[in-house]
């Protein structure tokens, strides 16, 4: 009787044993299935993500059904998915990457630490801003320095032209433009190009332009280059067929639209587009002779989706060779990066940012922040630091306190704005004197939050002393990705200068 029993427990155990066993067999199998297949269908656009980069909810709700959109099928309420004639995808497929990504995402993500805590003073630093009209909230879209004139330049969502102000910070001239401006550039014949965004929803209307502004008669006089440009953001200029007539190359972020162009001037000086690129998010160019060949060629930071760093290397015919540097996952955000040697080892390095939170997934993520990748040559990067940075938008690099090295500048318009607002801008004192191989900073977060909530800033000789000022703008109307959150800064002044006491 014991023994019959015996048996029989052995028996239902081992049954018991087999059947959680090919049970957890097949869960494995289906993830392996889904994992292949997200590979398959997400990197046919950009670099596949993995699940633990969101959280569920983020990945179930927002992230994946707008996914599923772009595959072809339909999705009703209650993430329901269809598949139709025009479907990419099966719809038995796409639930297989859903149950991936449901399955191995995690429920919250970590909360991002800073290695070394955050110095709350003014450094060199003193606050100085316009008067402030509190009828008005600030909706600053740009803001550059002319250490010329000693001049700041700035343009707004609201009323669509290019602010002038002078050394004493008050408003000395007004120019309407087509559309928002967003950033500026000076020529050597006194002009300066702006590039208008046209708009600023995220949506795909060619309304953008390329203008030149010149001084005719004590007036200012625009010239369109280009336009029909989708939400362009950026632009270089160059020299790219050496005919000694002036290019450009205009990075059109677009949404689902937009692309890397380059504007070339004709002999009758005109203009004519040719695309480089054609892939949504072109954010920021930089151009250098990057293979010392007497040409200038172009590194460009796309963001969005396809996020990453591509070189396209002039092939002295009119076209350019392109060359992938890094990649990023696309939820990322890519926001900004500098090339330069900040090791002093005479190689270029990649000072990049990660943080545009205005997407599909509004949520606080731990890899946000501030990136350096030290160059290797022969245009190899690796990654040698990292300093998060909740929504963290744009880098600058200079040697504010004049003492030979660079350092670094941040500012974070999608910062934890509830929890840690200091973190919306940053000035990072490099200090290499004790060990010379390894990148160290001391962070200081210029108590500068409660004067504005900051999109964009210029690095420059405000004041003609011989060190460098910084100007930060101020865009504190909608946004707000945190629940409960209420501006508690500033809303109505343009933007701040910080000015430099190093000299």
């Amino acid at each position: 009787m014991v023994f019959s029993y015996l048996l029989l427990s052995c028996v239902l155990i081992f049954s018991c044993h087999i059947k959680n066993d090919t049970t957890q067999s097949v869960a494995d199998e289906k993830l392996v299935k889904g994992k292949l297949l997200a590979n398959k269908y997400c990197s046919s656009c950009h670099l596949a993500p993995d699940p633990f980069l969101l959280d569920k909810e983020t990945w179930h709700n927002r992230v994946l059904p707008a996914m599923a959109k772009q595959l072809g099928l339909e999705v009703w309420r209650g993430n329901n998915y269809y598949q139709n004639e025009k479907s990419a995808i099966s719809q038995a497929d796409w639930m297989q990457i859903v149950a991936y990504y449901d399955t191995l995402a995690p429920k919250h993500l970590p909360v991002s630490k800073s290695p070394v805590p955050l110095v709350k003073d003014w450094s060199v630093f003193s606050l100085q801003k316009p008067k402030t009209d509190t009828l008005k909230t600030a909706v600053t879209t740009m803001v550059t320095v002319d250490s010329s004139t000693h001049s700041v330049y700035t343009s707004d969502s609201e009323q669509a032209g290019l602010y002038q102000w002078n050394s004493s910070l008050k408003q000395s001239g007004f120019t309407q433009l087509p559309s928002p401006a967003v950033q500026m550039g000076f020529q050597e014949d006194g002009s300066s190009f702006l590039t208008c965004i046209g708009e600023m929803k995220a949506v795909d209307v060619p309304a953008g332009k390329l203008v030149i502004s010149s001084v005719s008669n004590k007036k200012n006089i625009l010239q369109t280059v280009t336009s029909n440009l989708t939400r362009p953001i950026n632009s270089v200029s160059g020299d790219f067929n050496k005919d000694g007539l002036t290019d450009y190359v205009v990075s059109s972020f677009g949404h689902n639209k937009g692309g890397l162009f380059l504007v070339k001037q004709l002999p009758d000086h005109t203009f004519q587009n040719f695309p480089i690129r054609e892939v949504p998010g072109a954010t920021q160019s930089i151009v250098q002779d990057f293979n010392q060949d007497g040409w200038p060629d172009i590194m460009t930071l796309f963001a969005h989706g396809d996020e990453g760093i591509w070189l396209f290397l002039n092939d002295q015919k009119g076209s350019f060779i392109t060359k992938n540097i890094l990649r990023f996952p696309p939820v990322y955000g890519s926001s900004s990066f500098q090339l330069i040697d900040i090791n002093k080892d005479g190689k270029q390095d990649i000072v990049y940012t990660a943080g545009d939170n205005s997407d599909y997934s509004r949520i606080l993520k731990p890899y946000h922040g501030l990136y350096i990748f030290t160059g290797m040559g022969d245009f190899k990067f690796k990654q040698t630091y990292f300093y998060p940075i909740n929504g963290c938008t744009k880098v600058m690099v200079a040697d504010i306190d004049q003492d030979g090295d660079m350092d670094i500048n941040t500012i974070a318009f999608f910062a934890d704005l509830l929890n840690k607002p200091e973190e919306s801008f940053i000035y990072f004192e490099q200090d290499n004197s004790s060990q010379k191989a390894v990148l160290k900073f001391k962070p200081h977060a210029i108590p500068v939050y409660s004067n504005g909530r900051w999109i964009c800033m210029d690095v420059n000789d405000y004041d003609g002393d011989g060190d460098l000022d910084i100007v930060l703008g101020n865009y504190s109307k909608g946004f707000l990705n945190q629940k409960n959150l209420k501006p508690n800064w500033d809303v109505h002044v343009p933007f701040v200068v910080l000015r430099n006491s190093t000299k």
